[in-house]
């Protein structure tokens, strides 16, 4: 049986399937199936809805992001779906986190690692096999299309080191924050919320309506 607290991960791979609830249900099914039974709490569900071109993973960072801060750990639905995705593998090896797969109750780290290894693999074997049939096609007169280039992010630095660390803490609880404001709770009653999934403040101390404003002003 299990027992302790959980955050669950799922994953959609078009925003169709997101809107409908297509394979999100079935995912759902098989977290609450796992933990069925024992002294368990789900804090939190979170669903990325992405396409298989894109590699950032925004749902996962929050969700792992809040694994951090709670001590919980991270449940996924169905590994077997994500094992050809190096990028959703490694950033699970290198969380730093506990997690568990519905579907592989015994995958670890080493397991995982060793999964993101044949899918980098496949990757750049894709890759090769998708460079030769351009260079082909070029050969034959296809004319190809020009590859668009990617803008840098912009970071912004500067302060003292207090400050600094208050808004490093304020951008990792922040997301949490918003989910719950999305809920509908106070000011209060997200501080209540934060005390029972276990999260401390930038000082470690308890939370109050006025530490999340503060946050919230900060962000």
């Amino acid at each position: 049986m299990m027992d302790g607290k959980f955050v669950a991960y799922y994953r959609c791979s078009t925003e169709k399937q997101g809107r409908s609830g297509l394979g999100l249900e079935a995912q759902q099914a098989a977290v609450r199936s796992y933990l069925n039974g024992g002294n368990w709490k789900l804090l939190a569900e979170f669903t990325e809805v992405e396409s298989g071109k894109r590699n950032d993973r925004p749902k996962l960072e929050e969700a792992k992001e809040l694994c951090r801060l709670t001590g919980a750990t991270l449940v996924i639905a169905k590994l077997d779906r994500l094992s050809r995705d190096a990028v959703f593998l490694l950033n699970l090896k290198n969380a730093g986190i506990e997690f568990v797969a519905a579907d592989m109750p015994n995958a670890n780290r080493l397991t995982v690692g060793i999964m993101a290894l044949v899918a980098e693999n496949e990757r750049e074997a894709i890759s090769q096999r998708t460079k030769t049939a351009l260079a082909a096609a070029k050969a034959r007169g296809t004319r190809l299309g020009n590859p668009q280039g990617f803008g840098g992010a912009v970071y912004r630095g500067g302060g003292k080191a207090a400050q600094k660390a208050a808004d490093g803490f304020a951008s990792t609880v922040i997301p949490t924050i918003h989910r719950l404001q999305a809920e509908g709770l106070s000011m209060n009653a997200i501080a209540k919320r934060l005390e029972e999934m276990g999260v401390k403040t930038a000082r470690g101390g308890s939370w109050t309506a006025q530490a999340v404003k503060n946050v919230l002003a900060r962000a």
